[in-house]
C-alpha cells in the first residue's frame, strides 16, 4: 500500500511539474496543498493556545498548591483541561498530521525506482542541483565554494530566517504551564532543527521543509494574533 502512495505522489508531482515547467515549483505547490488540507488542525491549535493562555493563572495556582504531589497535580490539570475542552498537546497536531506527507516526499526522492521504473524525478533539479542530491555529496562532488553548494547555502539561510521568527514567537507565547524549566529553554530551539534536517536530507525534502515552515510561521501570525495580543 505504501508503494502505491509513493507512486501516486510521484505521478502527482510529475503532473504538476509539466505546466509549471519546474519540479521544484511542483514540490512547492504540493506542499501548499498539504498545508491547506491540514488547515483545520492549525485552527484547532490556535484555539487551544488561546485556551491555554486563558487557563495559565489557574494552572499556576494548581502547580503551587499541588507541586509536591505530582499525581494529584496531574489529575487536577487533566480535570481542568477536560472542563475547558482543550489539551496541552493540541499544539502538536499540525506537525504530527503532516509527518506522513513528509515521509512520502522523502521516499519519492531517495527511491531509485518507482513501480519498477527508473525514478525520473531524480534527474530534475533546482538551479542545476538534482533534487535527490544531499548537501554532503554536493560538497564532495563540487567543492565547498561552488554554485551547487551555494544553492544549499541559500536554502539554509531561508530556513534559518524562518526558524528565527518561529523561535522568537514561541518565546513570546510560551506560558508557565510548560514544565520543567529546561523544557521551556529547549522548545524555542526546536525550530532550528530544520537546518540539521535539511543538511542530511535530499534537496527536495529541504524545499518541502522551507515551504511548510514558512507557511506555519504565517499561519501562526494570522490565527494566533488574538493570543499574542492577550499575552
Amino acid at each position: 500500500m505504501f508503494d502505491s502512495v509513493i507512486e501516486f505522489t510521484a505521478d502527482l508531482i510529475n503532473a504538476l511539474a509539466q505546466p509549471l515547467n519546474s519540479t521544484a515549483l511542483a514540490i512547492v505547490v504540493f506542499t501548499l496543498g498539504v498545508r491547506l488540507l491540514l488547515l483545520p488542525f492549525g485552527v484547532m491549535q490556535a484555539r487551544g493556545e488561546r485556551a491555554r493562555l486563558r487557563l495559565a493563572p489557574e494552572v499556576r495556582k494548581l502547580r503551587k498548591r499541588h507541586g509536591r504531589d505530582p499525581e494529584r497535580l496531574r489529575r487536577e490539570l487533566s480535570a481542568l483541561y477536560a472542563r475547558e475542552k482543550t489539551s496541552p498537546l493540541a499544539g502538536c497536531l499540525p506537525g504530527v498530521a503532516q509527518m506522513p506527507f513528509f515521509m512520502v516526499m522523502y521516499q519519492v526522492f531517495i527511491s531509485s525506482t518507482i513501480a519498477g521504473n527508473a525514478n525520473v524525478l531524480l534527474t530534475h533539479g533546482l538551479f542545476g542541483v538534482p533534487l535527490g542530491q544531499q548537501f554532503a555529496s554536493t560538497v564532495a562532488g563540487f567543492g565547498l565554494l561552488s554554485g551547487p553548494t551555494l544553492v544549499f547555502a541559500g536554502l539554509f539561510l531561508l530556513l534559518l530566517a524562518v526558524a528565527f521568527i518561529t523561535s522568537r514567537r514561541m518565546r513570546r507565547t510560551m506560558s508557565d504551564e510548560v514544565q520543567p524549566e529546561v523544557l521551556r529553554r529547549i522548545m524555542p530551539l526546536l525550530p532550528f532543527g530544520t537546518l540539521l534536517a535539511a543538511a542530511v536530507l535530499p534537496l527536495a525534502a529541504g524545499v518541502y521543509l522551507l515551504v511548510t515552515t514558512a507557511w506555519a510561521a504565517g499561519e501562526r501570525a494570522v490565527l494566533h494574533r488574538p493570543a499574542l495580543a492577550a499575552h
